[in-house]
C-alpha cells in the first residue's frame, strides 16, 4: 500500500475552449468502479447532444482498476491522456468525464491529445484536491477517571479520535501513522500510569 494518495476534494466542472470546439471536464471522488460508470452515465445524460463523451478513471490506492474511453474520438487521443494526466498527478478513486462540443475546427491527433489532457489537468487545479495518508487504525482502552483527559490530550496533540465507546472502561479508537508508534505508546503509558490498554489494528487511509 502506498503512504498517501491524492483525490478531489468535491465534484466539479471546468470547462475550456480550443479552437472553437468546448471541453467541458466533470470531477468526482468515486469508492467504486460502480460509483465511477454510474457517475460517467450521470454526465453523459446531461449532456446527449454532445459530440463525444470521454472519461478516465482509477480506482484503488495502488491503482489496480484504470479504465478510459476515447468515445468515438481517433483511439488513444482522449481516454488515455486523460488518465495519464490522472496518474501524473498521483489521483486515486476519482472519475473524469470530458464532454466535447465541436466546434468545426479540426485538431488532429496532437491537438485532441492536450486538449483532453489539459481539461482534466486544469479541472484537478479549479475543483481542488485532497491528500490521503495511510495509518494504522488503533484503540486506547482506559478507566473512565482518565478517559476525558486522554481525549482532550489526544485531540490537543492532533489525532484524530474516530469513535469513542463506553462500558466498563472507555475505548477510544485512533488513526495513528506507523512512525509514531513507538513514540504514541511511551506517552500513553507514561499519562495512564501504565493502566491503558493500547491494539493495533488495520491499516486504512485518511486526509492528511
Amino acid at each position: 500500500m502506498p503512504d498517501e494518495y491524492r483525490t478531489v476534494a468535491r465534484e466539479g466542472v471546468h470547462e475550456t475552449e480550443v479552437n472553437r470546439s468546448r471541453f467541458l471536464c466533470a470531477l468526482a471522488p468515486a469508492a467504486t468502479e460502480r460509483e465511477a460508470q454510474d457517475f460517467v452515465a450521470r454526465v453523459r445524460k446531461e449532456h446527449p447532444t454532445a459530440s463525444h463523451n470521454c472519461f478516465a478513471y482509477v480506482i484503488g490506492a495502488d491503482a489496480t482498476v484504470q479504465k478510459a474511453s476515447d468515445d468515438g474520438e481517433p483511439g488513444g487521443t482522449a481516454g488515455v491522456p486523460m488518465l495519464q494526466m490522472l496518474l501524473r498527478r498521483d489521483m486515486r478513486y476519482v472519475v473524469a468525464v470530458v464532454t466535447r462540443y465541436y466546434g468545426g475546427v479540426k485538431l488532429g491527433a496532437g491537438g485532441l491529445i492536450r486538449a483532453y489532457g489539459g481539461a482534466v489537468g486544469e479541472a484537478l487545479d479549479a475543483v481542488g484536491t485532497l491528500t490521503r495518508k495511510r495509518f494504522r487504525l488503533a484503540s486506547v482502552t482506559v478507566d473512565h477517571q482518565r478517559a476525558g483527559k486522554i481525549q482532550n490530550d489526544l485531540r490537543s496533540a492532533g489525532r484524530e479520535v474516530r469513535d469513542v465507546r463506553y462500558g466498563d472502561a472507555v475505548t477510544i479508537e485512533i488513526g495513528l501513522p506507523d512512525a509514531d508508534v513507538a513514540a504514541f505508546t511511551a506517552w500513553l503509558a507514561d499519562a495512564t500510569a501504565g493502566s491503558a490498554v493500547f491494539e493495533l489494528g488495520g491499516e486504512a487511509y485518511g486526509d492528511a
